[in-house]
């Protein structure tokens, strides 16, 4: 089973998308922070994270960059799912190297077809 690694400070956030994610058959692990996320990434390096970019302690974009340059941190495969959905912010993370992006309010369908184009599911 694919691991799954949701990263948002909202923990109806993380609710919401661990119902979706598991009943596309992923195992989920949840970060409040990009922090967590990295202390969790050191742990086990999951197959995908659901990523926020507004969070305290260290943001979404932060978490990315620290990511990469982990080692292997080039494999898990990051979806950004944020409110931001401005061009420049999408490049931004397309440049720190996240791999898809999903506008907030999200659901199962958005969720399932940005998974499939990355192959996922």
């Amino acid at each position: 089973m694919k691991q799954c690694l949701v990263v948002d400070d909202s923990s109806v956030i993380r609710k919401v998308a661990r119902r979706i994610l598991e009943d596309l058959n992923f195992e989920i692990s949840e970060a409040e922070d990009g922090q967590q996320a990295l202390d969790a990434c050191r742990t086990a390096m999951p197959d995908a994270i659901l990523l926020d970019w507004n969070m305290p302690v260290m943001d979404g974009l932060e978490f990315l960059t620290s990511l990469r340059g982990e080692e292997g941190g080039e494999k898990p495969i990051v979806v950004f799912c944020t409110t931001e959905n401005d061009v420049a912010h999408i490049a931004r993370a397309i440049r720190a190297g996240a791999n898809e992006y999903i506008m907030k309010p999200f659901d199962r369908e958005i969720v399932e077809a940005k998974f499939q184009e990355v192959g996922l599911i």
